[in-house]
């Protein structure tokens, strides 16, 4: 893993801090370990007084099936974050084929070099469009080019990380990037035919706002904590932007995540799916494709596991009484 990443039996924030480059944050970090510890005050009640029937972990997203609702995050620059192990195009070569062949899929990232995007694409185009590509908030100029190679890949979503606008590079990119109104959005969401899928949304004015411009999904994230010191957590915020929305959208979250229960908790507060990035990065690492499908099965068994003692027989069965927030 190089000298960034500490690979940490617990992946809670706390060694990589404000690392950047590296997995950490360009401030303090304060924000990545309080999404790690805010999971920890959500507690799953158990109730075995049930009949026992077969677990189901099965999801659908725009049309896609799918054994878990848990998704890769989207990652970008492994050799400027991580090691040199592995690069962009070697790295998502790895990721996406794995996460398909676990059953589950990938978001792919974005950065300066264009290869990133490129590499991405290509991954998600040899597994038959099963990978969400995401954009960083380039100027519309870029993010027509960008959106190009999504189609190229045959892409069934594409995904924009607006809250990458604080990452040190993008300020400093020529022309301008950063946020995004709801008319630039909305302009985006028109040269599409996949929906589109807002990462960054952490209140639910915001939400709103996604869905104003168009957006089939959004990603209750702060960035993994990285570009924004004194963020609430993922977790803190999620029921509310899931009452705002109130159905209208598909709702991810990432941020802290860490295994199958905590997957069990964010979809007993309303979300539809997860996103875990840092700890598939440690996966293709250490094992490759071996380690990133053992790591999802893993995941996928917890969720079985957790669902069997709380009740739930399938993902439409796990409900907000399932779990109870401890402060």
């Amino acid at each position: 893993m190089g000298n960034l990443c500490k690979l940490c039996k617990v992946c809670d924030g706390k060694a990589c801090k404000n690392t950047i480059p590296g997995p950490g944050a360009k401030g303090t970090g304060d924000v990545a370990i309080r999404n790690f510890e805010k999971w920890r005050d959500v507690r799953v009640n158990m109730d075995t007084l049930v009949e026992k029937k077969t677990i189901s972990t099965d999801f659908k997203l725009f049309g896609k099936e799918f054994s878990a609702p848990i998704f890769a995050g989207p990652i970008g620059a492994v050799k400027m974050h991580y090691s040199d192990e592995y690069d962009d195009r070697s790295f998502n070569k790895v990721l996406i084929k794995a996460c398909n062949e676990a059953g589950i899929a990938a978001f792919t990232g974005d950065g300066m070099d264009d290869d990133q995007m490129v590499s991405g694409c290509e991954a998600v185009k040899e597994a038959d469009g099963r990978g969400i590509p995401t954009i960083k908030p380039w100027n519309i100029e870029m993010i027509k080019k960008k959106i190009e190679l999504t189609k190229e890949a045959n892409a069934f979503a594409v995904a924009m990380d607006i809250d990458a606008a604080g990452l040190p590079f993008l300020k400093n990119f020529t022309p301008p990037a950063g946020s995004k109104s709801v008319e630039q959005l909305r302009e985006i969401v028109k040269l599409l035919d996949v929906p589109f899928i807002v990462k960054g949304i952490m209140t639910p004015k915001a939400a709103l706002k996604a869905k104003e411009a168009g957006a089939s999904a959004i990603v209750v994230s702060n960035h993994g904590g990285r570009v924004l010191d004194q963020c609430p957590a993922t977790a803190e915020v999620l029921e509310d932007i899931v009452k705002a929305t109130n159905g209208s959208m598909k709702i991810f979250v990432d941020g802290g995540i860490r295994t199958g229960v905590d997957v069990f908790k964010a979809l007993a507060l309303g979300a539809d799916a997860v996103i875990m990035a840092r700890p598939f990065v440690s996966s293709v690492y250490v094992g490759a494709g071996e380690a990133v499908k053992a790591f999802a099965e893993k995941l996928k068994s917890e969720l079985e596991d957790t669902m069997a003692m709380c009740g739930a027989y399938s993902l439409d069965d796990i409900s907000r009484d399932m779990v109870s927030i401890f402060k």
